[in-house]
């Protein structure tokens, strides 16, 4: 089941493909078998280059960038069932994508997988991110520290989001799903975790199509 999809990952706002946290979930999603490739944005590209640090481009111009490596990985593998996803910022760019390829009726996704999504800046609840979600209709899977100050458990419960979104929620997880010590948990136990959790939304893909 796995050997039929392949997941682009995009990275967060700050850290790239390289960071500790991307490394070690491409490799835990690689080695049980669901093919997972980093997707660097321009501007990240740009900062490795120079080493000078630069703030994410705006949302149109990371969603365009997706789009074509999108396009670009469909063109070369025509029959490869496509997921797109990321951490943080990568991920609300992916269902960003999604739900304007739907909005054009050109939707060819077959899921959105989002880590740790950011609905609002830290202590501004206001600025909500996520009305998209909505009315999303990408089967899509949102990973949440339950701790995460973009957007905790009990603020997440509260959102109105479509019947197509599964949320599970990482236990005593910030934003990366870092636990406090004192939970009894830890970060290589909640990325173990979150491996888990994606593997098993890969695998029920195919099922809820035929649902559907």
């Amino acid at each position: 089941m796995l050997q039929q999809y392949t997941l682009l990952l995009a990275h967060g706002a700050g850290a790239g493909v390289e960071s500790d946290f991307m490394k070690s979930i491409l490799l835990k999603l690689n080695n049980a078998g669901l093919e997972t490739l980093p997707f660097e944005f321009p501007y990240m590209k740009i900062m490795s280059q120079t080493g000078k640090r630069r703030p994410p481009d705006r949302m149109p111009k990371l969603i365009k960038a997706f789009h074509e490596e999108l396009q670009h990985y469909q063109a070369k593998y025509p029959n490869t069932k496509i997921i797109v996803g990321g951490k943080s910022m990568g991920g609300r760019v992916a269902s960003l994508l999604s739900a304007q390829l739907e909005q054009d009726n050109k939707n060819t996704i077959s899921g959105c997988i989002c880590l740790g999504f950011p609905f609002h800046p830290p202590k501004k609840l206001e600025k909500y991110r996520g009305a998209h979600l909505e009315k999303i209709k990408t089967f899509t899977l949102i990973l949440q520290g339950d701790r995460d100050i973009m957007g905790c458990k009990e603020e997440v419960e509260k959102y109105k989001l479509a019947d197509s979104i599964s949320i599970k929620y990482i236990t005593d997880g910030d934003h990366s799903f870092k636990p406090r010590v004192r939970s009894g948990h830890t970060l290589e136990g909640n990325i173990s975790m979150s491996s888990e959790l994606i593997i098993n939304f890969v695998n029920s893909l195919s099922q809820q199509v035929l649902q559907k």
